[in-house]
């Protein structure tokens, strides 16, 4: 108000009766949102007092505050990228559009920038109010300041001011060039803009505004399918678990290219790979499938203005989609002559677009680009589009060009592929090893290059690697930059599945894939191949069998008995991986897995119930290994390997396990000669050991063994793969510390969902603490993932014969002073085996006192929910309700029982506040 700056009606409230009061004065429908918490979680448009009731209560379990604001649906969303020094110079870097309307949470949105339908006054009426909140904040480094614009009047609000780096940051930085992070992190210890070199160009200042003579797209990466009965509408609160870039010069080039960057299956917007029963519908009311539902309802007529209605996009949007679908129209009806295969091109087709849609192979429509001279220009981003001549190595790939702005390295070099957007699956830890790649690279004085698509990565800072391309992982743009460089040969097996799936045709494409050869990567990747290999090498697996029918797969679950694994080839977090309990799931789920991996082959195996599962990282060189790390899961089996919580070194293995592992692991090294990283993954049972899988490339647990071992795998695999080893052999079993990795989930944004851990992956990060021993190393992990026990009241509802196996655990957190609570089943065996606990009625029971009602007003601190069976066929039950309560209500939940163990045991054993804080250096040195 001070400054003559516009924001949104709005109150605080700290009770659910003071949110109700600030809605009335207001007027519904009202925006909620929580205080002090991230990617918009607890927010929601609100309709009527009722909702309103049960989300505060739920909101202010974890926030101590919430805002009721007047509800801005529709409004258009738009960002500044602010940056002030301590003498008031004051730039705006980069302003960026979300195409989706406000009410969808900018991490949800598509967004371009620069802005593409601003009227100039626009444009400077708020980039001159982002300068004057910034000045009348007083910040000093950068900030993020967003507004919504109502899209026929012109008028604004300032909706939200981050004083801090964001994901918007991260956006505007790389889409610019313009090091946000390094000149803020200058002007906060004093320097001045204009006293810093523009880290582009060289020359200027960095006391200037980038200008852009290309635009960028970033498209959010979902994976709300993953997890059965998760609501996949958006809004106001983030559900993405990552995004692409894509750079282009024009708005349709850039936007079909992110399409194929998000690794969903489909090779442009006309390739969506799922059916989308009611397109109108989910216009409406978006899901992480609008995009795709839109070019939908566009293929049936010009449509652009009820879908501008439906949607409240801006037509300009919807306009450049309608050329989109006009163009596959026009691809489909003509020849293809130059002029129609550079247009659509332009419009960001692919080859593998374009063929399916003219009944070609990829293969051939690349021969007649080539051959028309039809080929992607290379371009740098310079920052001040043209004017002074940029030095940076930060390229793009355009069709909207006549010349290349480089030439190709003098030195020719190794292209490494990296990870692509952060899903399900693929995060952090990919990055990580490409990095680590490009720095192995330039000690050994090799010439590097990332190919990489995700704004969020340390990979795609443009001096990590000699050059950088912001560019999809396919076939044809690998295959355009590689032909442009002249590549010696590419790295496909550090950046994780999405490289190593290009790996075979790659290299029947005549490309030289470094280290282990393709053949031996499909011999491990294709289910059906690799068990075969491991037949004839006499090593112990599943019976198993390929799932050519369904009745071949009934027939083989019958021989063996259920349940059994359902596993397709080529995936990456067990897609479409699942335990069948029964006959009657067989069909359904056979479909999902052939669905997924349609090229390939799906196993059926038996499942071994009952048994410890570890695996082996490691690194070998043409098939003798170099070094490895062998780590146990607390899970039993059945759980996916990137849910698991994984300790190194193992705690509960046998000697003669690990004695009998290591051979098998020399073993089929040796038969796929690998050179290079590689897992292998292990069931144990009763002294039994079976492989079940095996992968040839760097695995997500990469970075978790090389911190804990202190060496770096990723170093000692290139090394490898180019000849150049510094030891032959690097042992890790003799540590004097325990490293304990923990999953990361987000039941919290994906309501609906179960919480329950499968054989498909459903977490989207983690973290790893290292401790003295085993029981210190797993809660120190625990702790880290953000939950907190803030009392001593635990809620226990244990399923069959899990009860058993926990009454040890609880019996001590009984004798520790805890208050214990329990649903019917539970409280019965307790009080049998003489432990005290009050019972509590489960939701169904409509009783009080109630599960429920013990949840909503915090009278139980954590729950211990463990299903009867591994496998929750519905989300009707009892059990779910307790578990979707505790996440809704923000309690600690624990549903595995060997996790439940020890759990239980740190709890009555170890107080959080007296937990050692060392250094990883201390606990290397101590090793040492």
């Amino acid at each position: 108000e001070k400054i003559a700056v516009k924001t949104p009606r709005s109150f605080a409230a700290a009770t659910v009766d003071e949110a109700l009061a600030a809605a009335e004065k207001i007027g519904y429908p009202i925006m909620m949102r929580a205080g002090y918490s991230l990617g918009g979680l607890g927010s929601g448009r609100i309709a009527d007092a009722i909702e309103l009731r049960r989300r505060a209560n739920e909101a202010l379990h974890a926030a101590p505050q919430i805002l009721i604001e007047e509800n801005l649906f529709g409004w258009k969303e738009i960002e500044y990228e602010i940056v002030r020094d301590k003498a008031d110079n004051v730039i705006t870097v980069c302003n960026m559009e979300n195409m989706d309307p406000m009410g969808i949470h900018t991490g949800e949105s598509i967004v371009v920038a620069p802005s593409q339908t601003l009227t100039n006054t626009e444009y400077h009426t708020l980039r001159e109010v982002a300068i004057r909140v910034a000045r009348a904040v007083g910040i000093v480094g950068e900030c993020n300041i967003q507004f919504a614009l109502h899209p026929k009047t012109g008028d604004y609000r300032v909706i939200e001011m981050n004083a801090r780096l964001s994901r918007s940051s991260a956006l505007a930085s790389k889409a610019t060039g313009y090091p946000l992070a390094y000149v803020a992190a200058k002007l906060a210890v004093g320097y001045r803009l204009d006293e810093l070199k523009n880290a582009v160009t060289k020359k200027t200042s960095a006391f200037f505004e980038p200008a852009l003579d290309y635009l960028v797209v970033k498209i959010p990466r979902w994976d709300i399918h993953k997890l059965k009965a998760a609501d996949r509408h958006i809004g106001s609160e983030m559900k993405s678990v990552g995004e692409v870039m894509a750079i282009g010069r024009s708005f349709p080039e850039a936007l079909q290219k992110a399409v194929r960057m998000l690794n969903i299956g489909a090779n442009g917007l006309t390739d969506y790979p799922y059916a989308i029963p009611d397109p109108a519908n989910e216009i409406k009311h978006p899901t992480d499938r609008r995009l795709f539902a839109i070019y939908e309802y566009l293929k049936y007529g010009d449509r652009t203005e009820t879908v501008a209605a439906l949607s409240r996009i801006d037509p300009w949007f919807i306009y450049h989609l309608a050329a989109i679908v006009e163009m596959a129209g026009t691809l489909r009806r003509k020849p293809l002559s130059a002029e129609l295969l550079r247009t659509a091109k332009q419009l960001g087709f692919a080859d593998a677009e374009i063929a399916k849609i003219k009944k070609l192979t990829p293969t051939q429509v690349r021969a007649r680009r080539k051959q028309l001279g039809i080929t992607p220009f290379v371009k740098q981003i310079d920052t001040l589009a043209g004017e002074f001549p940029a030095e940076t190595n930060y390229l793009y790939c355009t069709y909207h060009a006549a010349t290349h702005d480089l030439s190709p390295a003098k030195k020719r070099p190794l292209l490494v592929l990296g990870s692509g957007p952060y899903s399900i699956g693929s995060s952090v830890e990919f990055d990580w090893c490409a990095v680590n790649t490009a720095k192995t690279l330039r000690q050994l004085g090799e010439e590097s290059i990332i190919i990489n698509s995700n704004p969020e990565t340390v990979s795609t800072d443009y001096d990590e690697s000699n050059r950088l391309y912001f560019e999809e992982l396919t076939l044809e743009r690998v295959a355009d930059i590689a032909d442009f460089e002249a590549a010696q040969g590419l790295i496909v097996s550090v950046g994780g599945q999405i490289p190593n799936n290009l790996a075979i045709r790659l290299h029947e494409s005549g490309y030289r894939i470094v280290g282990t050869t393709p053949t031996s990567i499909d011999m491990a990747e294709n289910r059906e191949k690799f068990s075969s290999l491991l037949h004839r090498l006499d090593i112990d697996q599943p019976r198993w069998q390929k799932a050519t029918s369904i009745e071949r797969a009934k027939r083989f679950a019958r021989e063996v008995g259920y349940p059994v694994l359902l596993r397709p080839s080529y995936v990456l977090s067990g897609a479409a991986m699942n335990v069948i309990a029964d006959e009657a799931s067989m069909e359904q789920y056979l479909r999902k897995a052939t669905t997924m991996s349609p090229d390939h082959p799906v196993v059926i195996s038996q499942f071994i119930s009952n048994a410890k599962e570890l695996e082996i990282d490691g690194v070998a060189d043409h098939g003798r290994i170099v070094v490895e790390a062998i780590s146990e899961h607390v899970e039993n089996a059945g759980v996916h390997s990137g849910d698991a919580t994984i300790v190194l070194p193992p705690q509960r293995l046998y000697l003669e396990t690990i004695r009998r592992a290591k051979q098998v692991t020399a073993k089929v090294a040796a038969a796929l000669n690998i050179t290079g990283p590689f897992n292998i993954q292990f069931i144990a049972k009763d002294n039994a050991l079976q492989v079940i899988e095996c992968n040839l490339r760097a695995s997500r647990s990469f970075p978790f063994v090389s911190k804990v071992t202190n060496h770096n795998f990723i170093n000692i695999s290139i090394r490898a793969m180019l000849g150049r080893l510094e030891k032959q052999h690097y042992e890790t079993l003799e540590l004097n510390h325990v490293g304990v990795k923990t999953p990361q989930f987000s039941y919290q944004r994906l309501k609906g969902a179960d919480p329950v851990a499968q054989v498909e992956m459903a977490s989207t990060g983690e973290v790893a603490c290292i401790g003295n021993n085993y029981l210190e190393a797993f809660f120190t992990s625990w702790l880290a993932t953000d939950s907190q026990v803030r009392g001593r009241r635990i809620l226990l509802s244990i399923g069959g014969d899990h009860k058993v196996k926990l009454l040890s655990a609880i019996a001590q957190l009984d004798a520790a002073g805890w208050e214990l609570f329990a649903t019917e089943g539970t409280h019965q065996y307790l009080a049998e085996h003489g432990i005290a606990a009050t019972f509590l009625y489960k939701a169904s029971d409509a009783l009080e006192p109630s599960v429920a009602t013990a949840i909503a007003e915090r009278a139980v601190d954590c729950i211990i929910n463990i299903p009867r069976s591994r496998e929750t066929k519905n989300n009707h039950t009892d059990g779910y309700a307790i578990r979707r309560l505790a996440i809704d209500h923000h309690l600690p939940l624990i549903t595995n029982v060997q996790v439940a163990q020890l759990f239980l045991r740190a709890l009555a054993e170890l107080d959080p506040d007296d937990l050692p804080v060392k250094s990883w250096r201390e606990f290397l040195t101590i090793n040492d």
